[in-house]
């Protein structure tokens, strides 16, 4: 099954698809070139996941195991074609791209592995002879929506375990990585899924506002899970609660890194460096502001500037350098602005240059306030700022001074303060003496405020992706008032 033939279209066989092209964000060639669904498009789409869910939903828990572990190998095998298919379309590095494709495998096998996981309980009952169950059932067809800055791994996520509850899937692709999200089913399909239980569409970025709306309002989508910003995630939230659909929104993210006084500064510095500029600082996790206390804050800039000034940042193509691209100009001007605003306002540039295109370097800025924008507004792209705080009690309120809610970080020697600090931060994910940037496909991965609300991955993501239901069997003759 093609990519063509995974979304249907309403008039003749003989009808030309519309195509739209994905620019190589380095030198602005033609990465891919892919259809451009309608919304009659999208529908049909929805309608052949709702003709596959009567199959699919009753298939075994092992049969649906066997064929998602097939996805996952036919996924590994596609490592060349992912690789150049993420260089061309965001600008990634290799590195980058492969990390993507072996933590993306892992997620469908951790999902085929759930599939005999999906239990329930019997209730002690107060009526005699009445046997309670709680039951997890599949929901119906679920629509995810993923982002282009860890395609593999967000593609994947929004598929794998719905799939592995008994749900059949619509992956609405991002416009800035449609071919690397066509790859994903196109694994899955080759594995042996059912024709319908899972499928894409891919749109032109015009199109996007309409072709979701249909999706969210198609009466056989009962879930959606969205990744992206917190601005799109409201209107998507907004939308399928005209619908009572429930969502699942992990969003915009403004991770704190806090230092302590009795930090090992070479370790923070390691998953400071990591944490901020993975990918070009574009995950939802990086390490966008670290808040480090006075009294090691002069020896960590000395140091982690060293460390910055290490990381050069040139042509994903090439693969010479440790930072590729990032995906649009519009991010170079916006980080730009942030960090001209805040030396404007009085902080110190440590560690910067001047962008080529949109290969741009990575930047640390010293002495940020919470008046500053770049404290406060996501950057998504190669800059973090430094905040120094008067003590423990003061990072704490700087680190939660802040409407997002997903990743945080805490470094100490002293475990039990460090686990002290990380109960009082208030975030969905929290690691004491690790980067923010760190997902397993097991972990209950997701935020709050303003980061989204619902949990991906292991038990958890059962819990989002099926129905609890009461069920009772009667075992003596009934007893009623009337």
């Amino acid at each position: 099954m093609t990519l063509a033939a995974s979304v249907v279209r309403d008039d003749t066989a003989q009808a030309p698809h519309a195509t739209f092209d994905r620019l190589n964000p380095v030198d602005g060639s033609v990465a891919t070139t892919m259809p451009a669904a309608t919304v009659a498009d999208a529908n049909a789409a929805a309608d052949a996941a709702a003709g596959a869910f009567a199959a699919w939903s009753v298939l075994g828990p092992n049969a649906r195991r066997a064929l998602l572990m097939k996805a996952a190998t036919s996924l590994e095998a596609r490592a060349p074609q992912f690789v150049d298919a993420m260089m061309g379309e965001i600008g990634a590095t290799e590195g980058w791209a492969r990390f993507n494709l072996a933590l993306a495998a892992g997620m469908i096998r951790e999902a085929a592995a759930l599939t005999t996981q999906i239990s329930g309980e019997v209730i002690p009952s107060d009526k005699p002879g009445c046997i309670a169950m709680a039951l997890r059932e599949p929901v119906g067809v679920v629509l995810g929506i993923a982002p282009w800055n860890a395609p593999i791994i967000l593609g994947v996520r929004a598929i794998a375990v719905p799939l592995a509850c008994g749900n059949t899937v619509v992956l609405k692709a991002s416009e800035q990585c449609p071919r690397t999200h066509s790859l994903i089913v196109e694994a899955f399909v080759e594995a042996g899924l059912p024709d319908g239980a899972v499928g894409i569409v891919t749109n032109a970025p015009a199109d996007a506002a309409g072709i979701v709306g249909a999706l969210i309002d198609h009466p056989a989508v009962r879930r959606i899970n969205f990744t992206g910003s917190t601005a799109v995630g409201k209107i998507i939230a907004v939308r399928a609660a005209q619908q009572l659909k429930p969502c699942l929104l992990e969003l915009g993210g403004k991770a704190p890194l806090i230092v302590l006084d009795d930090a090992d500064l070479d370790e923070a510095v390691k998953a400071a460096a990591f944490g901020a500029f993975m990918n070009s600082g574009q995950i939802c996790m990086s390490t966008e502001r670290i808040i480090v206390v006075d009294a090691v804050a002069d020896d960590f800039v000395v140091r982690f500037k060293a460390k910055v000034a290490t990381m050069a940042v040139g042509d994903p193509r090439e693969g010479k350098a440790p930072l590729g691209a990032v995906v649009d100009r519009k991010t170079v001007d916006h980080v730009a602005g942030l960090i001209d605003d805040a030396v404007a306002a009085g902080a110190t540039l440590v560690i910067g240059g001047a962008s080529d295109g949109v290969l741009m370097p990575a930047h640390v800025v010293d002495r940020v306030t919470p008046a500053m924008a770049l404290f406060r507004d996501e950057s998504f792209g190669p800059v973090v700022g430094i905040t120094r705080a008067q003590d423990e009690a003061e990072a704490i309120v700087l680190a939660n001074d802040t409407e997002y809610g997903l990743s945080a970080a805490v470094f100490t020697r002293d475990t039990a303060r460090g686990l002290r600090v990380a109960r009082q931060i208030k975030s969905g994910i929290c690691h004491v003496n690790g980067a923010t940037v760190h997902d397993e496909a097991q972990m209950p991965f997701g935020g709050t405020k303003a980061s989204g609300y619902g949990r991906f991955g292991g038990k958890a993501g059962i819990d989002s992706f099926t129905e609890l239901r009461w069920i009772t069997i009667e075992t003596q003759p009934g007893h009623y008032p009337i």
